[in-house]
Parts: structure tokens; sequence; C-alpha cells
């Protein structure tokens, strides 16, 4: 039996040339290490495409990463507000309420009233609102502050009338933030 074998056309063997020139190419390149960032594409390499501990800081564009790349874990604890540290709720009697470092709080004439507390607070920021010291409702009327002239630790609040101004007895909540 006589076996009948043909020639390749010339398509098939331009095909095959190109195949071959092409992955000798890639592979030639590769193995070189000469592939550089002008033959890549932008947007085209993956987080995944990175060797750990291969990318630094500046290399990164600001929000370049998203939330999801962020571990919990590695969080330290978040710190609380440590400048809120001085508060006091204070009854129309002049009793205290409640509150944070407060040594004394009373009334001392018809809408008058001074919280001291255990540290010296002359330069602190102090915000006071007329309010109720339980879940009666917020309270109406003024409130005003400001240091006690003889004692560095101590707040002088006084509360009076809405719309007259004349001094009232009314229930206040004071935050002093250092």
């Amino acid at each position: 039996m006589k076996r009948f074998t043909r020639r390749p056309s010339p398509a098939f063997v331009i095909a095959c040339i190109a195949l071959f020139s092409s992955m000798g190419g890639v592979s030639y390149g590769l193995a070189a290490g000469s592939i550089d960032s002008r033959e890549i594409k932008d947007g085209t390499i993956r987080n995944a495409d990175f060797k750990n501990g291969t990318l630094r800081g500046q290399e990164a564009k600001p929000d370049g990463f998203g939330g999801g790349a962020i571990k919990e874990s590695s969080l330290g604890v978040v710190p609380g507000a440590s400048g809120v540290a001085n508060s006091a709720v204070v009854a129309p009697t002049g009793a205290g309420v409640r509150g944070r470092n407060v040594l004394s709080a009373g009334r001392t004439g018809p809408g008058r009233y001074q919280v001291v507390f255990n540290q010296n607070v002359q330069a602190c920021v102090y915000v006071a609102t007329v309010g109720d010291e339980a879940a009666g409702g917020p309270g109406t009327g003024v409130a005003s502050v400001s240091s006690l002239p003889d004692n560095g630790n101590g707040v002088l609040v006084r509360t009076s009338n809405a719309s007259n101004g004349t001094p009232q007895d009314r229930g206040f909540h004071l935050i002093v933030n250092c």
C-alpha cells in the first residue's frame, strides 16, 4: 500500500512560523526579565500579581485601596473622647443628680448655682443647657456660665426666664471640656 503525503500549504507554514515566533518572544521576555511598564497595559495588573511586601506607600495612589483591604484585627483601640471628662446634671433645687468628676453642686440664690469639680477648670470651655434632670422632657429658659471667681475648680451657672430674663430656678446640664 502506498501512502500519499501532501506538502503543507504556504499559508500553513507562515501560520506556524508566526505562532512559534510570537510564543518564543514572550517566553524570551519573561526569561530575560525584559518586560517593563511600556509593555503593560494600564489597569491590567491586579493585587494578586504582586509579591507581598513589594509595594511601598509612594507607589499607591490616594484612595487606591478600598476599605475591604483593611483588616479590622490590625486596628488598635480607638481612644475615647477624653475632653469631656467633666459633666454635671443639676436639679432646680441645686442637688447634683449625676455627673463625672463633680465634688459638689449647690444653689446659691434664685437661678444661681455653683458646680465644683475635682480639678482646675478655669482654662476649659463650659456649656450649659436648661433641661430636666429626669425623663420629664426638655426644660424652658436660658442658662449662662462663667468661672467661679474664688475657686478655679468651680463653674457658676445662672438660669433665667427666656422671655424676660428674670432669674428662675431651673434644672440644667453642664459640660466642661478641657
